[in-house]
């Protein structure tokens, strides 16, 4: 048998008030490029569909889209579980009666006990149990037992499931935490504070393969079958060095047998550029892939005017700009020196990088009468 592990698609998300819907289009249509050219037995989303448990009407219209061609068109059958950014409820609404269209929507406790078999020749039939994304405080609520961490309620949930499995079966285990010691990006929404939303990689061995949801980064933790397949794509600078895409997963009569990475690439990259101006604008001119999404750090180390205007004449899509290297070091005291000066003088600097030229002596005169006058008022105040 052959599936899909892929989550964190995180429709309608903004980047720095940008919308990354036509990206993720691009991406998704990809996606469904792969699956014509490679059939699969089916596709689990372990969460975190939409980016916010209201998604714009946009969201909604593609992931409808991507689930016609998955579920009608490709007869694919299709297992989601909610992650910590949708909306559980609004999620599972008719799951019920989706099932019969190939929609499996795991989105309460009650569904969670009751797998979707899928059979194949290869692995016999395979349960894929979905463990829809709660706090604890919920968990609690239902288990009726003192239940006060994540750890706690996975260990507790794991236990309901495998109680419940049958031996002749294989059992895959969809699930969106934060599993202790994994890879974390700056895009992904804390589940708490202060560590108490880590979950022991423990509570999942038993299972044949674990498709987890929650972190943006495609690794596995714990063992080979426990994996995260990564977001969709990069949705903070921290990943642009991260490969992003989906999981290929393979198993036979055994369980798990293998676990691919399959890139994927959205026309837009995230990347962090460095340097000074001069030098970025000069190769931003022949860059190929000048209209990504930049954060640019400049160097310099002297004040700019308007170095966004100047930077989006050539990158048309810096979306966060940083300047670390305004007076440091000597600078600083360079600095202090020139704001030491006289006010004719910053003038004149200003004047400078305004109009690129020079005063003239007569708008030196008429400069210097009204610092006076200024200066005479001041005095009398």
């Amino acid at each position: 048998m052959k599936f899909i592990h892929t989550s964190d698609w995180h429709l309608g998300r903004q980047f720095h008030n940008m919308s990354l819907l036509d990206d993720q289009k691009a991406v998704l249509a990809d996606f469904i490029h792969y699956l014509k050219a490679n059939p699969v037995d089916a596709v689990v989303i372990a969460g975190d569909i939409y980016d916010r448990s209201v998604p714009p009407t946009a969201a909604i219209e593609l992931m409808t889209q991507t689930l016609d061609t998955l579920c009608q068109e490709m007869q694919i059958p299709v297992i989601v579980i909610p992650g910590n950014h949708d909306g559980a409820q609004r999620l599972g609404f008719a799951a019920q009666q989706m099932k019969s269209s190939g929609l499996h929507i795991i989105s309460d406790f009650d569904a969670m006990m009751t797998p979707v078999v899928l059979h194949s020749e290869s692995a016999g039939e395979v349960a894929f149990y979905g463990m829809p994304y709660n706090d604890p405080e919920q968990v609690r609520h239902y288990s009726q037992q003192p239940i006060s961490s994540h750890d706690e309620a996975h260990q507790w949930l794991c236990q309901q499931i495998l109680s419940n499995t049958d031996s002749q079966q294989k059992n895959v285990l969809l699930s969106h935490c934060f599993v202790d010691g994994a890879m974390e990006s700056d895009s992904e929404r804390p589940l708490s504070i202060g560590g108490s939303d880590r979950v022991s990689s423990d509570h999942f061995d038993a299972f044949d393969y674990v498709a987890l949801g929650h972190l943006h980064q495609p690794q596995k933790k714990g063992a080979e079958h426990i994996r995260y397949s990564g977001s969709l794509m990069k949705y903070s600078f921290s990943e642009q060095h991260q490969k992003k895409g989906m999981t290929l997963v393979e198993m036979d009569e055994q369980g798990f047998k293998s676990a691919t990475h399959i890139d994927f690439t959205a026309p837009h990259q995230m990347r962090i550029i460095e340097g000074e101006l001069d030098t970025l604008l000069q190769v931003g001119k022949d860059d190929p892939h000048a209209d990504d999404y930049l954060l640019v750090r400049l160097t310099d180390q002297h004040a700019i005017l308007d170095p966004m205007d100047k930077l989006r004449a050539v990158y048309p899509n810096v979306l966060h700009l940083e300047k670390p290297g305004m007076l440091m070091g000597i600078e600083q005291q360079v600095g202090r020196a020139k704001l030491a000066r006289g006010e004719l003088d910053m003038f004149k600097d200003f004047f400078s990088e305004v109009q690129k030229t020079e005063l003239t002596s007569e708008q030196n005169e008429a400069i210097q009468a009204v610092i006076e006058q200024l200066n005479k008022s001041k005095g009398q105040m």
